[in-house]
């Protein structure tokens, strides 16, 4: 039996992947630890198979005056929980990273896939914590310490938070959707849970560029989630070119149209993480537990 120590109580993610490992009660015992309370730093970690490190600050913030708390968090707590597991002789850590490390979206009609050879670039602090939390984080990397880091895309799921359901609720009340073509690297929650469990039987380390076994767009994802709430939507392409003349270079026309996406050849789908597709992952979604 592994035993599992997951950094970041209460987290969305954490607890997922903890009713995931749960259902495997043979193979896993898992234990959360809240370290936003300072006292973390006594607790032991000796005797631990992994340490799934999941807390941070998640949204991404402009105001220049939460740097440092971004830095302090996403950064420093990440490299101290390192530095702890290894030093206890933890022999595995899993860290949450995301997509941002490599910036903003592409316009609409720019296709660049990222691949694990593609350099970071973030464009804001948020992304430049990720980013510096993975190299404290590998610099601690040796035979005995295996550190995975997992650049996750947007997750999405039942409960979550962020732009998701806002989509959720544009799928239930707008009859027509503009069709505009792009691609988006999404992960299913219950796809990321399946990665981790096959990531700590393994005890691999290495980056990771986790997705959905397939590329979706942001009308294919709302047309999904209508679908799933009983609803029709009409994609229509004839209001495109006002559209993107009007709304094209905005921030919020970026965010819901731009492209961002992994080359499907660096998703790591040898591991077997890919249960979960569109539609029924956009069912979960609405449905919670109504997925068989």
């Amino acid at each position: 039996m592994k035993r599992v120590l997951i950094t970041g109580a209460g987290s969305y993610v954490g607890g997922r992947v903890r009713e995931r490992l749960e259902r495997e009660a043979e193979k896993f015992q898992v234990e959360e630890l809240d370290v936003q309370d300072p006292s973390w730093r006594e607790f032991d970690f000796s005797g631990y198979d992994c340490v799934y490190h999941v807390a941070g600050i998640a949204h991404v913030s402009t105001d220049p005056s939460m740097e440092p708390l971004y830095m302090a968090v996403n950064r420093d707590l990440t490299i101290e929980v390192g530095k702890k597991a290894k030093a206890a002789g933890v022999p595995q850590l899993l860290f949450m990273s995301s997509a941002i490390v490599y910036g903003d979206s592409d316009p609409c009609d720019v296709f660049r896939p990222i691949t694990k050879e593609t350099p970071v670039s973030p464009s804001n602090f948020y992304g430049l914590s990720k980013v510096e939390a993975e190299i404290g984080l590998m610099e601690l990397c040796d035979s005995a310490f295996k550190v995975a880091i997992l650049r996750c895309p947007m997750i999405y799921g039942p409960s979550c938070k962020g732009n998701f359901p806002t989509l959720v609720k544009l799928a239930r009340i707008m009859p027509v959707f503009p069709d505009i073509e792009n691609r988006r690297s999404m992960l299913y929650v219950g796809n990321l849970a399946e990665l981790v469990v096959r990531l700590m039987e393994s005890g691999q380390g290495g980056l990771f560029l986790p997705q959905n076994a397939e590329w979706s767009s942001t009308p294919k994802l709302v047309k999904a989630l209508a679908a799933a709430q009983g609803k029709r939507i009409a994609l229509v392409s004839v209001f495109n070119p006002a559209v993107k003349l009007l709304f094209g270079k905005t921030n919020a026309f970026m965010k819901a149209f731009g492209n961002l996406y992994y080359d499907q050849a660096d998703s790591d789908s040898h591991l077997g993480y890919q249960r979960f597709g569109l539609e029924e992952s956009a069912y979960d979604s609405v449905h919670p537990g109504g997925m068989a």
